[in-house]
């Protein structure tokens, strides 16, 4: 026969007693446990924070992703994928450039891109907010046709006509695009277009003095 002291001695050596239980004070949950103060994710075992992100130089810089496309490339063991990314880069003062990265994953080409767009960054002959005339340009199968804009007009473009307009500091053009809609064509086109762009007061003296330099070449000496 069971006795109530029987009972009582059980329970202190059994399964949840004080001492020896599983979740007694040197149980699996107590205060040495799994997830107690020393676990691992107590207040002791906490996971390491992510390092703060550092700071970019160049951060007054314009940055804009244009196009991201994904590349299959078929092999004798699969398939490999990879992506590619058409980043424009610009100061918002003259300066612009554009490149294309590629890599395994999207921020690494993106990186990529921004890279090589930095180092790609040419000077444009700007009019304030506005280009100094009109201009034509083609790469590849895109066409495109720039025209400076009056004050307020804003930036009627898209695509990637916008993205290098932005970046390069145009407040106020006028544009279309003809052909093929590859993006990426459409900015090399832009670029383009942007590099033959003169100031046309300079190109006045410079062909006037071309011409008096030709002239005087041709006159008899007296």
């Amino acid at each position: 026969m069971t006795t109530q002291n029987d009972n009582q001695g059980g329970n202190a050596g059994g399964g949840r007693g004080p001492s020896g239980g599983g979740r007694g004070p040197g149980g699996g949950r107590g205060p040495g446990g799994g997830r107690g103060p020393g676990g691992g994710r107590g207040p002791g075992g906490e996971r390491r924070g992510r390092r703060p992100r550092r700071e970019d130089e160049d951060s007054g810089l314009v940055e804009r992703v244009v196009k991201i496309r994904r590349v299959s490339k078929v092999v004798k063991g699969g398939r490999n994928l990879t992506f590619n990314a058409m980043v424009v880069v610009g100061d918002g003062n003259g300066n612009v450039g554009a490149a294309l990265g590629a890599a395994g994953a999207v921020p690494d080409a993106v990186r990529k891109g921004t890279t090589y767009a930095k180092k790609a960054m040419t000077k444009i002959e700007l009019n304030g907010p506005t280009i100094p005339h009109e201009i034509t340009s083609k790469f590849s199968g895109a066409k495109v046709l720039l025209k400076p804009a009056a004050p307020g007009t804003g930036v009627i473009a898209g695509g990637g006509v916008r993205a290098v307009m932005d970046a390069v500091g145009v407040k106020d053009v006028l544009s279309k695009t003809f052909g093929s809609s590859n993006t990426i064509n459409i900015v090399k086109a832009t670029l383009a277009a942007l590099d033959q762009l003169r100031d046309p007061v300079v190109a006045v003296e410079r062909r006037k003095g071309v011409e008096a330099t030709g002239v005087s070449k041709d006159k008899p000496a007296s």
